[in-house]
């Protein structure tokens, strides 16, 4: 039998890993009733052995007694507030004035989500949490140190080697799950219910008490740093990987961008994202990567001249869901959607709503009669963002899910290690009109004269089954179409005929090819030239071409080697489509010690910065890689290294020191 000091010891171990899965990594093992026995047992523990009782338990984030008053605390670096923008147009003039203040210095940008919680601040001295307060007017704030050891994601203690005063700057927030128990646990005490979850962060944080605070099961993310002595990295994203590494979580989803351009198309993609998270967001921030340009830069007297909100007014409202129903997209994907009560939002009535996949109704606990709150931010597409469970008055039965395709009864199929669930066959009639539908669009085909309700008739007529089938129309069957007049029907013919000649780039991105978008198809039609190139690529060749990668290579390699795919180009071919495209030109193979050689740069070097190192291994003949993978030749390790350096010792990668990259380079 196990003494009491090594039993407390093995539950705080395994109650620390577990908050590490279910906060960090969003992995839980273990269900939340059985991690509350995990904590009873040490709670009894530790109640009974007083003496063994240390402040990093995780019982000690349970909340002391309260306070008697919030303390001000004076912020050695200013907690600024943030520039905002509403649009894209603002956005480049932004950066385009911080590009002519570094006098057109190449400038990376940093894309992270806009939190919208409660911003707060923390200072840890030799890896210890000594004060954490609120953003306050940006000069002085309140301590709230004992609220902020109640929550999960701030540790009392660094892991690692921090440097010796270490600020911390992120945003206090409450997921939109938890805002649900909350309520329902205010249901049951016959209490007002909380709007969302911003309100209970900001208020929760400045309470007087943290054991109501620990309550609240708030969250933090890490987003940036205030005053430090002893820091090393000299970028943001190096930083937040420090963090990480000293048991802080990042604001997730992060990405540097090598120009606003590409900063503005991850933009989208992240807006894209936004209904599948759990946190209340209002907007992106982008930020210039490198410190030393941030230094150049300055300061506003209100808002640093680096960085940049992008943000959109969010609508809320509350409206009740009527019904489940679901429908056959253009791959065969099947999406629920919800039918809701015709509600105002943002100045136009909203009824339906995606509900994206069966994962997103069980995260979410969506049923029939419930009542949600939906919500849409600039010009998003509206997403129900919780349930309001402390209302379900009645109990409701959960939804399920069809086993069999609506439309063709085809038996469904899910993605092998994906969330969607799809129709497999290829002839099914809803895919057919789907898949139709999106070729005629102006971003694929551009078919003049084609537009939904008329490829909705051509379907259900059975004038059209395929994308040839398009090409072989006539006029005599088009007039005999309800409400189809001979100007129309010729107008139809002209744009189908017109769009013969778009040529390999468009048609590959109209296909409906899993994973081939227009970048995609464009960069395949260039790269290869002709369909029969294409149609002979083997799998590797395909996942080498720049930006492909092996996911889209196994898609297009299947596809093309699908008896459905070869009979569609036999088809399309025969009907006169123009299927080739000009290949772009071939960049003239690189010269030097480092020709054709992948090489990542890690750790903080002495003798460089990571920008010029990075330009030496281009000048060269290199490729300066972000990331380590088996196709890696070396790696730059510098001190502090870290995961990457690690990486490249299990796959054998070789790694170099600085002087090991000059002999390098000097060919020696």
């Amino acid at each position: 039998m196990s003494s009491p000091a090594s039993r407390i010891a093995q539950l705080r171990q395994e109650i620390h890993r577990h908050d590490d899965l279910y906060y960090t990594k969003t992995q839980p093992e273990i269900t939340d009733l059985q991690y509350d026995q995990l904590m009873q047992e040490l709670q009894q523990l530790e109640a009974a052995h007083p003496e063994l009782v240390t402040e990093d338990s995780p019982t000690q984030r349970l909340g002391d007694k309260p306070v008697e008053g919030l303390n001000q605390v004076e912020h050695r670096v200013p907690m600024l507030s943030i520039e905002n923008s509403y649009d894209i147009p603002a956005v480049r003039k932004f950066a385009q004035s911080t590009a002519d203040a570094l006098a057109g210095e190449p400038v990376e940008w940093v894309v992270e989500y806009k939190i919208d919680g409660a911003a707060i601040s923390l200072t840890y001295e030799q890896g210890k949490l000594v004060r954490a307060s609120t953003r306050g007017n940006g000069q002085v704030g309140d301590d709230i140190t004992h609220n902020a050891v109640t929550i999960l994601d701030v540790p009392r203690r660094l892991k690692g080697s921090p440097p010796p005063i270490l600020e911390i700057r992120g945003e206090v927030y409450m997921t939109n799950s938890d805002l649900v128990k909350l309520n329902e646990r205010q249901a049951a005490k016959g209490e007002a219910a909380y709007a969302n979850p911003r309100n209970v962060a900001a208020g929760s944080i400045r309470l007087l008490d943290p054991r109501e605070c620990a309550e609240r099961r708030l969250r933090f993310f890490a987003h940036g740093v205030g005053y430090c002595e002893g820091l090393q990295v000299v970028n943001h994203i190096e930083f937040l990987k420090d963090l990480a590494a000293y048991g802080l979580t990042p604001t997730p989803l992060v990405r540097s961008c090598k120009d606003v351009d590409e900063a503005l198309a991850h933009c989208e993609q992240m807006i894209e994202k936004i209904d599948e998270l759990d946190f209340e967001i209002d907007g992106l921030v982008l930020k210039v990567n490198r410190y030393d340009q941030r230094e150049r830069l300055g300061m506003r007297s209100k808002s640093p001249r680096w960085v940049i909100a992008y943000k959109f007014e969010k609508y809320e409202a509350k409206t009740r869901v009527n019904k489940i129903t679901v429908q056959v997209g253009k791959t065969g994907a099947i999406t629920p959607v919800a039918e809701l009560e015709p509600v105002q939002l943002a100045g136009t009535v909203v009824s339906r709503s995606s509900l994206h996949n069966a994962d997103e109704i069980r995260r979410k606990d969506i049923r029939e009669g419930d009542i949600v709150i939906v919500e849409k931010a600039g010009k998003i597409i509206p997403h129900i963002v919780r349930v309001e469970k402390h209302e379900r008055t009645t109990e409701l039965p959960e939804f399920a899910f069809p086993t069999h395709c609506p439309e063709c009864k085809t038996e469904l199929v899910k993605d092998e290690g994906g969330v969607y669930i799809r129709c497999p066959s290829p002839v099914c009639p809803a895919k057919v009109q789907e898949r139709i539908r999106f070729f005629a669009s102006r971003d694929a085909m551009d078919i003049d004269g084609l537009g939904d309700k008329l490829v909705e008739q051509l379907v259900d007529s059975g004038l059209v089954k395929s994308y040839g089938d398009l090409y072989r129309l006539t006029l005599e069957p088009l007039l005999k179409l309800e409400r189809m007049g001979q100007k129309s029907a010729e107008k139809l013919l002209a744009g189908i005929a017109a769009s013969k000649s778009r040529g390999l780039s468009r048609l590959l991105s109209s296909l409906s090819i899993r994973h081939v978008g227009q970048r995609g198809g464009r960069l395949l039609a260039e790269h290869y030239g002709t369909i029969e190139a294409l149609q002979e690529a083997s799998q590797e060749s395909l996942a080498e071409v720049n930006e492909i990668g092996p996911a889209i290579a196994a898609s297009v390699y299947e596809f093309f080697r699908s008896e459905y795919g070869i009979e569609l180009f036999r088809d399309l071919k025969s009907l006169g489509l123009r299927l080739e495209e000009t290949k772009k030109a071939v960049a003239p193979k690189p010269t030097g010690p480092l020709a054709g050689k992948s090489i990542v740069v890690t750790g903080t070097l002495t003798k460089y910065k990571r920008n010029e190192i990075e330009e030496l291994i281009t000048k060269h003949g290199g490729r300066a890689a972000s990331s380590v993978s088996s196709k890696t030749d070396f790696i730059v390790a510098g001190a502090e290294a870290g995961s990457k350096l690690d990486k490249a010792t299990k796959l054998g990668v070789k790694v170099l020191s600085e002087d090991d990259f000059e002999q390098l380079l000097a060919g020696i």
